[in-house]
């Protein structure tokens, strides 16, 4: 009986897929098939091992890799609880979105933390915590070419700016998501045909965003916390028009572990009221992006004066002590805090080298927010990473040390390893290593085989380590350097 009705359903499916190109039909019967849990591991086994696996994947919100330390509004939330249990947290770093709900089912973790939407089918498959935010589905399209010589009125009517709208468009969306659902039930409502493009589920939401951003795709739709981040980072995209109702984000249990689901809403009920949970929130969702930097020419069109900070003379005995020039340095602390001691990051990197705590701890800093001490522990990094780096040239050197102060050591000797597999030099940073960084961002780079450190935001990397560079060379052309100071050794 139950294949006879998965077959009728199978069918109205497919004709919903009637205007749906490129579907993938032995998908649709993937979905179909009965998720019932193989295995039984509850509250009190969890416990027992001492160990709770979350189900997650690398993505701006629930976890990723910043400067070596693990973060994510999912991750961030998780260890509280298994804070909580106190049992270790374990992460299962999915790729294929599609396969969440079937390594829930087997075992391989006991919780997926990854975004979901609450979901009819959904729940045939696994059972949902109490919502922990309510969210829209957003159209993600891109702004004129010149928006930014247009007013708002101007690039509001040239703009999708209601869902009828899409009638005829090009839509690329997820094939096995809430997405595509919620996208044949709008087909319905306007009684038009929408083209709708199905991705594979391991494809991610921030990756097709990319695409509209770079004219790949012209539209997509995904859940708004998403959207709303990444426009931080695609100025020249807009995701003010909802496709959806609020639509609640939920994590998910098997449904044969009942004590655990309660466990976790009555450690969500209790903790979305306290003020730990509101900082986490508001650091993932509400920071706003930081202010836009001076070009190098407007900073030097203040005066006649070659003065680049109040901490010149710091700079420049902290950049002897390490064999730099200290334009170079003091390029770098513009790039991380404008020379602002004060400065915090929404990641929590702080003062004028913007160092995490625990890397300035490491380094010898008590207190971040002293330009000495700053200075102190930043330099003594940058010295550490140079002797990490001692097999790369000394001529690249510097391109290798300013990536890995910006995203890490293990990213950049990712880079170098799809370098060397992709036929590029391993050891050359402009138009080979950093090629291969940017990529990261892409799945079928990030889930190679030689990856060990996974999904990064390569191209913000990349532009870090060119803006430094291009500003230290802006900086050579105004100000001598001492003669006592070996830059040879990082710069050609």
């Amino acid at each position: 009986m139950r294949l006879i009705g998965n077959f009728f359903f199978a069918v109205i499916l497919l004709s919903l897929c009637s205007n749906c190109r490129g579907t993938n039909y032995e998908n649709i019967v993937d979905l179909l098939r009965d998720s019932r849990p193989s295995v039984h591991l509850d509250l009190d086994e969890i416990k027992k091992k001492g160990k709770l696996t979350v189900i997650t994947g690398f993505n701006p919100l629930s976890y990723f890799i910043y400067k070596g330390n693990p973060m994510g509004y999912d991750y961030e939330l998780l260890k509280m609880f298994a804070n909580e249990l106190d049992v270790e947290l374990e992460l299962f770093v999915v790729h294929d979105f599609d396969s969440v709900y079937h390594y829930l089912n087997s075992g391989k973790g006991d919780v997926i933390a990854f975004g979901l939407t609450v979901t009819k089918d959904g729940r045939r498959r696994a059972a949902f915590t109490h919502p922990h935010m309510e969210v829209h589905q957003v159209l993600v399209q891109r702004k004129p070419d010149t928006w930014r010589k247009m007013n708002y009125e101007q690039v509001l009517d040239s703009l999708i700016t209601e869902p009828y709208q899409l009638a005829g468009k090009t839509v690329h969306v997820r094939g096995n998501s809430p997405h595509m659902d919620r996208m044949f039930q709008l087909v319905e409502e306007i009684g038009s045909e929408i083209d709708l493009v199905p991705v594979k589920g391991d494809v991610s939401a921030d990756e097709l965003i990319r695409m509209v951003a770079d004219k790949e795709i012209n539209y997509t739709i995904t859940d708004e916390n998403v959207a709303l981040l990444s426009s931080t980072y695609f100025s020249n995209i807009d995701v003010r028009t909802a496709i959806s109702e609020p639509q609640g984000l939920a994590w998910a249990v098997r449904r044969n572990s009942p004590n655990l689901l309660a466990a976790l809403n009555d450690w969500l009920n209790k903790t979305r009221k306290g003020e730990e949970y509101n900082l986490i929130y508001k650091k993932y969702f509400t920071s706003k992006k930081q202010i836009a930097k001076w070009a190098s020419s407007d900073f030097f069109s203040r005066g006649d004066t070659v003065r680049l900070s109040q901490y010149d003379e710091l700079i420049r005995r902290y950049a002897r002590r390490i064999g730099w020039d200290w334009r170079l340095l003091a390029s770098l602390i513009y790039e991380e805090s404008h020379f602002n001691p004060e400065s915090c990051s929404w990641a929590g990197a702080e003062g004028l080298m913007q160092l995490m705590p625990a890397t300035g701890y490491r380094f010898g800093a008590a207190e971040l927010s002293d330009p000495e001490q700053s200075l102190y522990a930043g330099t003594a990094y940058l010295r550490w990473l140079e002797k990490f780096w001692n097999d790369i040239p000394k001529e690249e050197r510097a391109y290798f040390i300013l990536a890995s102060y910006n995203v890490g050591e293990g990213h950049v000797r990712d880079a170098m390893r799809l370098a060397e597999k992709y036929g590029a030099n391993r050891y050359q940073w402009t138009g080979n290593v950093e090629e291969y960084l940017r990529l990261k961002s892409k799945p079928k780079y990030y889930n190679d085989s030689v990856v060990k450190s996974g999904y990064c935001r390569g191209e913000t990397t990349v532009a870090y380590v060119k803006d430094i560079m291009k500003r230290y060379h802006h900086y050579t052309q105004h100000i001598a350097v001492e003669a006592d100071v070996p830059i040879e050794v990082f710069i050609k």
